[in-house]
């Protein structure tokens, strides 16, 4: 069973994202772990990584981490995955981008089996408001830093962040 075992404020600096933008018919059983698995195959996040540099570690702590962003701005449901890159960063050809102002961040820390971590946004949403922080839901994402998430602990636990802006 997962379980939320730290909340946090966090600030980013105003940020470009760079990815690529999916919506409910690019599902796979309900799913992105496909995408997640293309973007791994054709080498776009290394591209990412390529093209942005050192620039990925100046937008936040933890600014490296490969993210999977959803939102629902024109009402109809997203899902990006990509990476948060200094503002006003060029984008490769084949990707988007969504810009974003300077925000802070509610930061959840949720830690299971992987298979166990995903889908906790509305947990996340409840516990940062329950801790006092004002939730903007326009946004929120997963973020998939190393080696926290890529590195069990000893019972076989990882931990993804689940972030929201907030005020």
């Amino acid at each position: 069973m997962p379980e939320i075992i730290k909340t946090y404020r966090q600030s980013m600096e105003a940020t470009r994202f760079i990815g690529k933008r999916y919506t409910d018919k690019d599902r796979v059983d309900g799913m992105f772990g496909a995408k997640w698995g293309e973007w791994f195959e054709k080498g776009w996040f290394a591209q990412l990584e390529s093209h942005v540099g050192e620039g990925l570690k100046s937008v936040s702590e933890d600014g490296e981490a490969t993210i999977g962003l959803v939102g629902a701005p024109n009402e109809e449901f997203e899902y990006w995955i990509g990476y948060f890159t200094p503002e006003g960063t060029t984008v490769p050809e084949g990707f988007q981008h969504l810009d974003f102002p300077k925000r802070d961040l509610g930061v959840c820390w949720i830690y299971g089996k992987e298979d166990e971590v995903y889908m906790q946004e509305g947990p996340s949403c409840d516990r940062l408001k329950a801790e006092g922080f004002k939730v903007l839901e326009d946004w929120c994402f997963e973020r998939y830093t190393c080696p926290r998430y890529t590195t069990p602990d000893d019972k076989g636990n990882i931990i993804l962040d689940i972030c929201f802006f907030v005020e």
